[in-house]
This record gives structure tokens, sequence and C-alpha cells, in this order.
């Protein structure tokens, strides 16, 4: 059988690479008729479009998948990066909403409307183009182009583009979708009550469009994974071919999990985060993922385990314990969502994306935020005792000990443009893909999805949609690469660049440039007022920690990238703070948060 099924897989692969060459389709002015791939109807009768499943986590770690050095079990995601292909050269923004914005819509972020997260606009972006805090009308999803080229669209999980009804997954191209509207859910439902309602800390849910309640006492993603299978069989007699999108809230905090999953690790992690940071990097390195040379970033604004009391090693273990069973859950459900597929005979046709939107939490999150009046956060019912960890009660973060060893070699963590911020991991499984576990190490970036997902559909990118123009697309297609080992996704003069909280990085080949303003009071996500900084430098072939900073021996490789970063930032719109004097300002201390 398994011979068969690798056979079968073949076969569509080749079939599949055929077709793409040749499909190509046209929305030519903008019209609001389906886009309908150009082959001819023979050939579009043998070759058969493929099926996009894309599969976002929150959150994770770069090394929290066995299949990337971990030691939770994900069984179902370490399958499909076996058979498929590891994406070892991966970036996403800093963080979710910038991430998810160009997933969508293959353009940069500052373009189409999550130049900055919503919840943090400062009052010089807040009005400005590119900074709307939804998906704007420069922006066309691939669930558009591809429901208007015959896909049927499917949607579960977190949106975070929008809370509006006409900025929700049904306005932008899902024909289905179960959708959390915000960036984070108590992931047991529990701020689904008038309490939480009154206290402005409520999650917004829409099914089809429609304002929806989520049920209380069932996790998340538990939740998401079964309404993404019930989406798949609903669809097994339908004769289109489908694109899914299920993003998981998992594991974004607050650290919850249903007991069972979270006893499996129980003392596990004992031995603390620089241990676990040693194991996960050695695997790494057996893993082909990491030199064997490399040498991690040093721990930024973390206690030494050794200096910690008993209590508190305690209550990190178990806080780890918990953010390890939210993974394994998350496996356990992707692993139903492809039983599904197989179920319905559609397994075989299905391209597979995995991905994390960003890296690792490392704030101290021991509250419930977004709640400005003391007395009504006071009203909520949050437990954070020992015994109540992990319940829907309680609402606590794993801090950045904990974050920094699944970031490990990189330096930092989400919300920061190092790479430990914006390097997460990601696996292609699929027709298309010369897979068997091979790792693809040039530099990727979370725009090229839309531009691999269109390419293998056959559908045409246009200039204008539905009589208005599109942001440019940023993204490559991943399509040779995942065909043929010879094959990058971008050469050593291929520029890539990044802004958020005032946070700049601009990368080439091997070197990057990095800015890092701090923000008075340390806040982990910068407001109006930021300090100045210099701008480091780093070669990440020889220096993937970012440890070494080369601006002053290489003064005219920094001129340069940042000349390309201030071009990057006047082609998109970029919003910076008022300047500042930089008298006697030095660069901050690395991660100063």
């Amino acid at each position: 059988m398994k011979t068969h099924h690798t056979t079968l897989r073949t076969t569509l692969r080749g079939r599949l690479l055929a077709g793409a060459l040749i499909a190509a389709t046209s929305l030519a002015g903008g019209l609001a008729h389906a886009a309908e791939p150009t082959a001819p109807a023979a050939t579009r009768a043998v070759e058969k479009r493929p099926n996009f499943l894309i599969i976002v986590a929150d959150d994770l770690g770069y090394s929290d998948l066995g299949a990337f050095g971990g030691e939770i079990e994900t069984p179902n995601l370490d399958a499909l990066a076996k058979g498929g292909v590891r994406l070892s050269g991966f970036h996403t923004a800093p963080t979710c909403s910038p991430t998810r914005s160009m997933l969508m819509t293959g353009s940069d972020n500052h373009q189409v409307g999550l130049g900055s997260m919503a919840e943090v606009l400062t009052p010089g972006q807040k009005g400005r183009p590119g900074y709307e805090g939804y998906l704007n009308d420069r922006s066309v999803t691939a669930a558009e182009l591809l429901r208007d080229s015959g896909y049927r669209t499917l949607m579960a999980g977190k949106w975070h583009l929008g809370l509006t009804d006409d900025q929700s997954p049904t306005a932008r191209g899902f024909e289905r979708s179960y959708a959390l509207l915000q960036g984070l859910q108590n992931h047991f439902g529990e701020d689904q009550t008038e309490a939480y309602r009154a206290a402005g800390a409520a999650s917004t849910f829409r099914e089809d469009g429609k304002v929806v309640t989520y049920p209380k006492g069932v996790y998340s993603a538990d939740f998401y994974g079964d309404k993404m299978a019930q989406f798949i069989r609903e669809g097994a007699g339908d004769a289109r071919p489908f694109f899914a999108y299920l993003t998981f809230t998992e594991p974004h905090w607050p650290l919850q999990a249903p007991p069972e999953t979270i006893a499996k690790y129980k003392g596990r992690y004992d031995a603390g985060y620089e241990a676990l940071r040693d194991q996960r990097l050695a695997r790494l390195k057996a893993l082909g993922l990491v030199a064997k040379d490399v040498k991690p970033h040093p721990f930024v604004d973390t206690p030494a385990w050794s200096s910690l009391t008993a209590e508190q090693k305690k209550d990190q273990s178990r806080r780890m314990e918990i953010y390890a069973a939210m993974v394994d859950r998350m496996d356990q459900n992707i692993g139903k969502v492809v039983a599904a597929l197989k179920a319905s005979g559609q397994y075989d046709n299905t391209v597979i994306v995995f991905l994390s939107d960003n890296g690792a939490e490392g704030s101290r999150i021991d509250t419930i935020r977004g709640v400005p009046d003391p007395a009504k956060l006071a009203t909520l019912p949050v437990d954070n005792s020992f015994d109540n960890l992990g319940a829907g009660s309680s609402h606590v973060g794993y801090g950045p000990g904990w974050a920094q060893a699944a970031t490990a070699p990189t330096r930092q963590v989400k919300g920061y443009t190092t790479e430990g911020g914006i390097h997460t991991p990601a696996i292609v499984e699929g027709p298309g893909v010369k897979g068997d576990g091979r790792i693809v190490g040039s530099l990727a970036h979370v725009a090229d999805v839309e531009a691999t997902v269109l390419e293998l559909a056959g559908v045409k990118r246009p200039e204008t949609y539905r009589g208005r123009a599109v942001a440019p697309a940023i993204g490559r297609s991943w399509v040779a690469a995942l065909a043929s080992p010879d094959a990058v996704v971008r050469g050593p003069q291929d520029l890539v660049a990044w802004e958020l909280f005032f946070r700049r990085a601009v990368r080439q080949g091997e070197w990057k440039a990095v800015y890092l303003p701090s923000a008075p009071g340390g806040a982990a996500y910068s407001r109006e007022a930021v300090l100045p900084a210099n701008w480091q430098l780093f070669n990440l072939k020889s220096d993937p920690a970012e440890a070494v900073d080369l601006a002053s021996s290489q003064p005219d490789k920094l001129k340069e990238l940042v000349e390309a970063w201030n071009r990057y930032a006047a082609q998109n719109g970029v919003v910076l703070p008022p300047a500042q004097p930089a008298a006697g300002a030095a660069a901050p201390k690395a991660g100063a948060r």
C-alpha cells in the first residue's frame, strides 16, 4: 500500500509540474468575473489542479517540533517533514498580524494595512496609508483569486486581519469559515462571558461572516481541527479543488491545555531552560539544520536556572509542560485533518504548507492584557495558583528563558527583527515536492506562499482587482526549489527588508543589518517614543547568532545595506517616529525590552 501511495503521489507531482509550466490566468483590468486557467480545456481535464492546506502555528519556536530538533511529541508534523521539504531559511514578520497579511496577499505588510499591529498603532501611524490595522483596499487575497478561479475556499482559526463584517474572512474570499477575529483567545472559551465582555476582554468569532459565541469548554486546537475536518468532509463530493487555511491559536499565551496532555510532560523540563537549549541545539546539528560549530546567542534578560528557588523552578517547569502540551495537541489535530484528507481521497493531490507566524513569545505575561481599567480587570476570574496552571481560568506565559531555548542558536524572540523573532520552522509536502526529508536552506519569506500557491494553481496575480489597484507582490515562488535540489528561492544579491515597532532589518545573501531602538521602560512592543540606536551588521553564514557586530570593520557593506533599507522604507511608506538627537546614543543592550 505504501509503495502504491508513493508512486501515485510521484505521478501527480510530475503532472502538476508540467501543468504549472503552461497554466496562466487573466484578471485584466481587475474585472470581477472568475479568473479561469488559460490552459486548454483538455489539458485542465488531465492536469488536475492541486488542493492546498496552509497550516499556521501561533508563536511556535524554531526547535519545538521533532523534525526541527524538539522533544515535544509531534509525529504528524514530523511525518510531513519526512515525506516533504523543510525550509531552514524561512522568515516571517516579527509578529502575527503583519505576517498573516503577507501570507494572504503576497505584498509587504506596510502596503496592505498592517504596517503595525492594530492594537499598538502609534498616534503618528494612525490614519496613514498602510496602517489601517486591517487588510486595506490595495490588497487582494489568495483566497479571493483562487475562489474566482474555481476553488472552494475554507478557513478555520485565527484571522487577526480585521474585525468588521467587510474585513472578515467571508468578505475576503472564504466560502466557509470559522474565525477568531482578534490576536488571541481563551483556549477553553472562558472569555465568552458577560464579565469578559464588560471588561473589553472577550474574543470575537465569526462563522461564515456571522458573529457567534465560541463553545465554552472545548479546547481551541480540537475545535479548529474538527471544524476543518468537517469542511473537508463536506466537500468530498465537490468537483472543485480547495484552498484551506487552518490557523491554530497554539501555542500562543495564555498557556492552557487539556490536563491529560499536560500530564505527558510532567517532570520533562525539570533540568531548566539552559539544558533544554543545549539538548535541542545538539539535535539541530545532528539533523543538519545548524552548522556543527555554531554557538548560541547568550540568554538575554533571563536569570540562570541555578539562581532560581525550588518553588520558582517548579513553577517554570510547569509552564513549559503546558506549552509542550499545547504543541502536542496542535499536532494531534493536524493528524486529524490529514486523516480526513486521506479518508476523502484528496490527500494525494493536496499541497500542505506548515509554518509558524513568528518566533517564540518571550514576554513575561501573567495577566490579561488589553484591559486598561484595573477595577474591571479585578472582576475577571483569573487563578494563577500552581495547581490551576493550564486551566481555562489561568492566564500566564512561559517567559524569556524557554522562548530563547526554542529560538537558539539565534538572537532574541518574537517582536524583534533579529533572527530569533523572524526565523521560523516551515514544511512543504505534497504533489510538486521532491521531498524525502530534504532541507532547502536558501532565504525564503512568508510572502512567497502566495506566489507558490498561485503558480501551482495556474492563477496569474493581477495588477488590479475589481477596479482597484493592487499592491505589488514581493514573494518568490518556491515551485522550482521544491521540485529540484539544484534550485534556490533567492540568490546572494536578492534583498529582503523588515520593519516593525520601529525595529528594522535588511538581508542580502549572508549579510544582515539590524537596527534596534529601545523603548522607555523596556516595553516589548515599542510605541511612539523610542530611543535612537546604531545599525549593527552581521554575517549570518559565520555568525547565525548575530553575536559579532561587524559595523565598524565593514562600513561600506553596512552603508550599502542601510541605503537599501531606506529605499525599501520609502517605497513602502514605512512610518517612523520623529527624529531624536542621536548625540551620545549607542546601540541598545541586545534585546532591551
